[in-house]
């Protein structure tokens, strides 16, 4: 009998995503028909995106501390985020070594002109850039344990997760009142994140109308090359690499994963930003079947450390830049640039706009006199970034289901179940509260089974 009320439900939620599509689609009409009125519009996206950003922090943490702590052995924890940090330094360094083959084959800077204006823009983009990598670290650090969900940052959160999960796993049978707590605190979060999703459609039409506004169809011809080029990259660097490599390890079709998070691509489009679609991509990927200790670690750690549509701008970007001051760069200093946009790429992590602002600051330690070409770049960056926010947020969603994968910490079954359409995802509530998940019974696990399990916390067979 709670089949229908359920079915009527999940029928409202996709009104609201053909709402979102209308409201792009009249946000861009806007933006070309009124630039001036369209710019005024961007406080309803940002106001939306904060929103998003709001819950962020308290997702991560309940995911987190839920997952770490009910797993039995604390060396399970640490093997999944080594072999995530491994995995993200390889495919960043893939996707730069892409950016350098396509800039070159492109060369799109080629007969541009460097104007006062631009070079103040590059100027300024430089001066937002992150301090250093060393920063960066110092930064993982919060400044009180509950500044990390005050001041929004994810690693911090990340942090302080792991040392609250930690402590609780130690604590043993006394921890699990907490655990149960936090449990309802969860349920809590992603009730509130359901309600804030109902915004999508105002939010998706300022932030489209503004960016429409702010940039107008002049600076899309003048820079059509490198903007085409650029998504024509990331397109083929999900769909054959990506695709591939999660085909093979895997066994996994990426087409069947794209259209499972299909709503989250529509909400990055609409917003330009992939944080907006962090907490539905781990609410999603655990309901695919990845166990929580992976989500929890794999998701928020990608979002700083595996931003591969972020690390093929970087590249693409310099070798424009180079071509349009007319100093190409030759074939050892690309190597240089390689390895530099490595570490300047990780140590970028969290910075507000951190594509434009780590290119300028890459270039700036780099190379400094190729600066001031970044302000080229800057009329058409917004366009630019939904590409990396697409890319980013596929790499990351393929990147979990790998390294559920090569941990064990996945149930297949269930993940062909929910990518054939007959395990639907609950929009309303973002979690899977149907308690009827299996228990993880795989020697090699070290999840405890149902009846050890401290906290009425879903499951998976590894």
């Amino acid at each position: 009998m709670a089949t229908a009320p359920a079915a009527a439900r999940r029928d409202r939620t996709h009104y609201l995503y053909l709402a979102v599509i209308g409201a792009v689609a009249l946000g861009i009409a806007v933006g070309f028909a009124a630039p001036g009125v369209a710019v005024e519009l961007k406080p309803l996206g940002t106001g939306f995106v904060n929103l998003i950003k709001m819950m962020i922090s308290p997702i991560i943490f309940c995911t987190i501390v839920l997952g770490v702590g009910s797993v039995r052995k604390a060396a399970k924890v640490g093997a999944v985020g080594g072999l995530a940090l491994g995995y993200f330094l390889v495919m960043s360094t893939i996707a730069l070594g892409i950016g350098l083959v396509v800039g070159n084959i492109l060369e799109p800077g080629s007969g541009l002109h460097l104007t006062e204006a631009a070079k103040a823009a590059g100027e300024k983009q430089a001066a937002g850039a992150s301090e250093g990598t060393v920063d960066f670290l110092l930064g993982v650090i919060p400044t009180t344990l509950v500044s990390a969900f005050t001041e929004g940052e994810v690693l911090q959160t990340l942090l302080v997760a792991l040392l609250a999960g930690f402590a609780l796993q130690a604590m043993g049978s006394a921890g699990e009142p907490v655990l149960r707590g936090i449990g309802h605190i969860q349920r809590l979060v992603f009730r509130i994140l359901a309600m804030i999703m109902w915004a999508a459609p105002v939010g998706a039409f300022g932030a489209i109308a503004a960016v429409v506004g702010e940039t107008g169809v002049d600076a899309l011809k003048s820079l059509a090359v490198i903007m085409i080029g650029f998504y024509v990259t990331c397109a083929l660097f999900v769909l054959v690499v990506l695709g591939t490599l999660l085909r093979l390890a895997a066994g996994v079709n990426l087409f069947a994963l794209l259209r499972y998070l299909g709503r989250e691509f529509l909400l990055i489009l609409s917003t330009s930003s992939s944080e907006s679609a962090l907490p539905r991509l781990i609410a999603k990927m655990e309901h695919l079947g990845v166990s929580k200790p992976v989500v929890g670690i794999t998701v928020p750690t990608g979002y700083s450390f595996n931003l591969d549509g972020t690390a093929i701008y970087l590249t693409m970007g310099s070798l424009f830049v180079a071509e349009a001051m007319g100093t190409p760069l030759s074939v050892g200093e690309q190597i240089s640039l390689l390895v530099f946009m490595i570490i300047a790429s990780k140590g970028a992590a969290g910075v507000t706009g951190a594509g434009l602002a780590t290119l300028a600051g890459g270039l700036q330690s780099h190379k400094p006199a190729l600066v001031d070409g970044v302000g080229l770049i800057v009329g058409i960056d917004r366009f630019m970034s939904e590409a990396r926010a697409l890319t980013n947020f596929a790499g990351n969603a393929v990147a979990t289901v790998l390294i559920g994968t090569w941990t064990k910490e996945i149930d297949k079954e269930r993940v062909a179940e929910v990518l054939a359409g007959r395990v639907p995802f609950d929009e309303r509530t973002l979690l899977d509260e149907s308690g009827d998940r299996a228990p993880a019974v795989s020697a090699e696990s070290d999840v405890p089974d149902q009846r050890e399990q401290p906290v009425p916390v879903p499951t998976v067979k590894v």
